[in-house]
């Protein structure tokens, strides 16, 4: 959880403690900007697998990842069975969203990738997809693309990259607490270890504010939501761990008396923390949930937004969760302005997976609400399995889907309004008779078809993945702008008809493609391929001098054995 968001739960539940400026000052987010040293060799070391230095993941795991990444890849456009470089970072980037809701910094949907650019922000965020693209290519120089293998791989290097981001503060946190990571510890000694590292892993501040906030239980609560409910989630990993190591005592490699004495090894507590990070969306589930159907409650007419002065009339009387300034939810693509009639509107499934409402915040990944819309279009993949699809075939499908978005979860056939049904056969026209599955237009009928689901998509370079820390104080409103927007509140009561409120009035008729449909549309992969390996060239450049330079090996043209450690 992002260091200002956990000012406004104090600063609105606890108004007396707020008054301590706990973890306030922007110059302490030293968690939020990892030093690029320490950066750098976590990627290196991630990237061993993939370079034949060992640690290579199981098949069974490996088995498990292309079982989730066939059925997006079967409806990726490719040539010669291989994908491009957007559509290789939009695969992983869903992939991770799929399974373990987590944005990989760096592959963030609103930034711009293209042929010749590597990626937009930060350079430490360029950095990961960059070297691993560039050791993809590098392994085959005579290909054109990426295959699924390659796919399978990226994602392998990730995982292992939030892996050993985990181990840099577990070991932190062992040494706080003056325990060895060479010895085994204690059931209550890992409690402990389990304890601190919930804490430093969700909160961000420099050292002084963490020892002040693990000092205290009490402030403890006050600061971390539902803070013993995440003890007792941490203690649950604990126990089906220890479930797994005496199923199988034998494979415990030197610490398989540790399984009869209920003691633990480093080992131990980092395979624990890596189920906690890639379980805890489901574990926090809940909260998005009850944050989602708040706003629902507010939407009475099912456009999937709610007009802004309800929005903060919510924030000042009952709940302290919606306060993000009207100019942050702008920057975030969750502000509709285009209506008339309400004004203002906040978008509900562009709010709820906003990075305003990420639960975690680290230098390499994010963990944020789930996003329902990959489930639909998921369903959507397995039933076509192709990258195009005619109108007829999208609405036979989509037709027999069902919802679950209202209160009392009745299920009932999605109807379509006519327009829907002509702004869909409008797509196929612009492209020859059929609707690109991956490109802006076609995400965009999917939210108004499921408008509480389906994140409204805007256009590159319109909106960003900002965190509130990266943001600044005034990610947060005034309590007096919130009071301006609330009252006028019975406004935003209008007692007309869907339709009357012009309820698709932000739909914009400009195609992007989130991949590369030229092999779909009759479009020439050549260009492609030569500014690709120009910008492999630049890549190879910019390591060697100096422009993402990496001092703990000399690193000399391509990449190869010399990345292993």
């Amino acid at each position: 959880m992002s260091v200002f968001r956990t000012i406004l739960i104090v600063v609105v539940a606890t108004p007396a403690f707020a008054s301590k400026n706990f973890l306030a000052d922007d110059s302490k987010l030293s968690r939020a900007f990892v030093n690029s040293a320490a950066f750098k060799d976590d990627i290196v070391n991630a990237m061993g697998p993939m370079l034949g230095c060992g640690g290579e993941a199981s098949e069974s795991k490996v088995a498990s990842i292309r079982t989730t990444l066939e059925p997006m890849w079967r409806t990726l456009p490719k040539q010669k069975d291989r994908i491009d470089r957007r559509s290789l970072r939009y695969l992983v980037h869903r992939y991770f969203m799929q399974t373990s809701s987590l944005i990989v910094r760096g592959f963030e949907p609103s930034r711009s990738v293209n042929e010749t650019h590597w990626g937009v922000a930060d350079i430490l965020s360029q950095m990961v997809p960059a070297y691993v693209e560039s050791i993809l290519e590098h392994q085959h120089v005579n290909d054109v693309g990426f295959s699924l293998k390659d796919a399978v791989n990226m994602v392998v290097m990730l995982d292992q990259l939030i892996l050993d981001s985990q181990s840099s503060l577990l070991e932190k946190v062992f040494k706080s607490q003056r325990k060895p990571t060479d010895r085994s510890i204690s059931h209550k000694g890992l409690k402990q270890i389990m304890e601190a590292y919930m804490v430093e892993w969700m909160v961000e501040g420099d050292a002084r504010d963490m020892q002040m906030l693990l000092s205290n239980k009490t402030l403890t609560r006050e600061v971390v939501p539902h803070f013993d409910f995440l003890v007792s989630f941490a203690e649950g990993r604990m126990k089906a761990l220890q479930y797994s190591r005496q199923q199988d005592a034998q494979k415990m490699k030197g610490h398989a008396s540790d399984t009869w004495d209920n003691k633990y090894s480093f080992e131990d507590a980092h395979e624990i923390v890596g189920g906690i990070t890639q379980s805890f969306q489901t574990f926090w589930h809940s909260e998005c949930e009850s944050m989602k159907q708040a706003l629902v409650s507010m939407d009475e007419l099912n456009t999937g937004r709610v007009p802004i002065s309800k929005f903060y009339s919510t924030a000042i009387n009952t709940d302290w969760r919606f306060g993000e300034s009207e100019v942050y939810l702008r920057e975030l693509g969750a502000l509709d302005e285009s209506s008339s009639h309400l004004g203002a509107q906040v978008i509900i499934s562009n709010y709820v997976q906003a990075t305003s409402n990420c639960i975690v915040s680290t230098p390499h990944y994010l963990v944020c609400c789930q996003n329902e819309c990959e489930g639909i279009l998921g369903h959507i993949e397995v039933a076509l399995k192709t990258p195009t699809a005619s109108p007829k075939d999208i609405l036979a499908v989509v037709r027999n889907m069902t919802e679950q978005t209202h209160l009392d979860d009745d299920d009932e056939l999605t109807e379509l309004p006519s327009e829907l049904t002509v702004q869909l056969e409008q797509i196929a026209s612009s492209q020859g008779g059929v609707v690109p599955l991956h490109g802006r237009l076609f995400a965009q009928w999917l939210h108004y078809v499921f408008p509480r689901e389906c994140p409204f998509p805007h256009k590159k370079g319109m909106i960003s993945s900002v965190t509130p820390a990266q943001y600044g104080e005034e990610y947060v409103a005034s309590e007096s702008d919130m009071k301006k927007h609330a009252r006028n509140v019975t406004l935003a009561n209008i007692t007309v008809s869907k339709e009357d409120l012009h309820w698709m009035s932000q739909w914009s008729p400009e195609e992007e493609f989130i991949v590369d449909y030229s092999s779909e549309l009759g479009m020439s992969w050549e260009k492609r391929l030569l500014l690709g390996i120009s910008g492999f060239a630049l890549l190879a450049f910019g390591i060697t001098g100096g422009v993402v330079s990496y001092n703990k090996k000399s690193w000399t043209g391509a990449p190869n054995s010399k990345f292993c450690v």
